[in-house]
């Protein structure tokens, strides 16, 4: 059985965005301190109200799609193309959009009272997000028990950490063998990731069944409290000295500053050939960091310059369907090793022909872009299509709306001339 979603008559919401943007353009600074905080908290209850309108549309486009998508159609790969279009609109990327369209069906399915407090605006879109993901393994029956015991909670005021652990108590409560399955299917889940930070550093992180994470970060306290005792003058903070415990025992090197290195960097020529240049190096898929900073390594370092004038990386051509090494490794480090579909900032894994290689598109370097496997997939499903432009590689989607993706130069951003 279908559900209606019972919903007054859209508003002009060109009216609406013309409203906003004159509001973001005042800069009040003669109204009293008080009346300026009764406006921000007005603000935030009209953002949260938008956010909940936003998600009753994302529900209804996703149904919409799925009607008038074919029966034949399989159901994962529907679920991908609606997700990847609602992250679109969103400005975001597939995973983001998938993940909304859940939280949207989840929400209009059990969660009642969440809903009608995300509406009038006293809960934002992240913890209606926590509430919904502590739910999603429940079926609608489960999930409205749950949304009735948290209305004997003041839910609006809980910071998140708390709005979770609560969340995931009742859900508990409910169905305790669901809640069993899906503290053993996380464990599954287990893995290491690494993400890119500022400043020339990036996030190595663990996800790990809590007893093992405890034990972990237990034996890096644990070293510090030995360093602390020491007859050595104590140079390093308590967070300086477990994190290069963690990397010489992980790594099995004496001490950290002795880690091998073997990186990609992209150096601008400008850089080599003028010591006072400004334009920094990019370790590819990381960001910019000095162009000597390396060097400061003690261990043994095998580095593979690409050299680029005016952010432009030399390429070649190839006969070959797939992209050979050297080439996809050049296309990768123009595309600075993430995905190139728009609002996409996954790691690029694959190297994909924007012209299809079956409709006669080269294995060349302009033709050639570097996208996470989930938008190489993409682009196969009905109604979605790639094309190059004077611009950039444009993408279209089964709703007709298109989307640019522009290449943007290596050591070049905000530079003119």
């Amino acid at each position: 059985m279908t559900t209606v979603i019972d919903a007054p008559a859209a508003p002009d919401l060109d009216a609406v965005r013309e409203l906003f943007t004159r509001l973001a353009a005042v800069v009040d600074e003669v109204s009293p301190a008080p009346v300026l905080v009764d406006r921000m908290i007005a603000l935030v209850a009209v953002r949260n109200s938008v956010e909940a309108a936003l998600a009753a549309t994302e529900l209804a486009f996703a149904r919409r799609r799925a009607a008038d998508s074919a029966a034949e159609v399989d159901p994962e790969r529907l679920e991908r193309s609606i997700g990847a279009e609602i992250g679109l609109a969103n400005r975001a990327s597939p995973t983001v959009g998938r993940n909304r369209m859940r939280t949207a069906r989840d929400l209009h399915d059990g969660l009642g009272h969440v809903r009608g407090l995300f509406s009038a605006g006293e809960l934002d879109g992240y913890r209606v997000s926590i509430v919904a993901g502590g739910t999603a393994h429940l079926d609608a029956g489960q999930r409205a028990e749950v949304d009735r015991r948290l209305a004997g909670h003041d839910i609006a005021r809980l910071g998140p950490a708390r709005l979770r652990s609560l969340v995931a108590a009742l859900a508990a409560e409910v169905a305790p063998e669901k809640f069993r399955q899906r503290c053993l299917a996380a464990r599954a889940g287990r893995r290491v990731t690494l993400r890119q930070a500022a400043d020339g550093m990036v996030d190595l992180r663990a996800h790990l069944p809590v007893e093992q994470g405890v034990a972990c970060y237990a034996a890096l306290r644990r070293a510090f409290d030995a360093v602390q005792v020491d007859s050595e003058p104590l140079t390093r903070s308590r967070g300086q000295v477990m994190a290069d415990t963690f990397v010489e025992r992980v790594t099995g090197r004496v001490t950290a500053e002795h880690v091998d290195v073997q990186v990609q960097v992209v150096v601008p020529l400008e850089a080599l050939l003028d010591e006072d240049s400004p334009l920094p190096a990019e370790v590819a898929g990381f960001g910019p960091i000095p162009v000597g900073f390396l060097a400061r390594a003690r261990g043994r370092r095998l580095l593979r310059r690409l050299l680029t004038v005016r952010g432009t990386v030399v390429g070649g051509d190839s006969r070959a369907r797939c992209f050979p090494a050297g080439l996809a490794d050049l296309i990768r480090a123009r595309d600075r090793h993430r995905c190139t579909a728009p609002y996409c900032d996954a790691p690029a894994r694959q190297i994909d022909h924007v012209v299809r290689a079956a409709e006669g598109g080269p294995t060349g370097f302009d033709n050639g872009r570097a996208v996470c496997e989930w938008h190489n997939q993409l682009r196969e499903q009905p109604g979605w299509w790639v094309e190059p432009t004077a611009e950039g590689t444009r993408t279209t989607t089964p709703t007709g709306h298109t989307y640019l993706h522009r290449t943007e130069p290596l050591h070049d951003r905000g530079r003119s001339g």
